[in-house]
């Protein structure tokens, strides 16, 4: 299992996009914080993963879990609070 330590291009990623909100006043954290954001991409990522396949792309050999739409949900994270993501809507055909 990975540690949950950043690696040194995570960082620099990370630090970039902490730089690239401060420029445009953004905030780092709160309600439309730049954490909030990360979160909801990354959970986001995890539903493609999940699926196998980039949202809009037809999964690799067909007929799959695919996607139906998306539907709004807020989900309570420990780090940013509550983040509402749009989940795509899966089916199995």
């Amino acid at each position: 299992m990975r540690s949950s330590t950043a690696t040194a291009s995570e960082r620099a990623a990370i630090g970039q996009l902490v730089r690239a909100a401060r420029e445009r006043g953004e905030d780092i954290t709160g309600p439309d914080g730049l954490l909030k954001s990360i979160t909801a991409t990354v959970l986001e990522e995890e539903m493609t993963d999940h699926l196998g396949h980039a949202k809009h792309k037809a999964p690799e050999g067909g007929a799959a879990n695919i996607r139906n739409g998306t539907r709004s949900k807020t989900v309570l994270t420990d780090a940013a609070g509550q983040v509402r993501i749009e989940v795509p809507r899966d089916r199995w055909f």
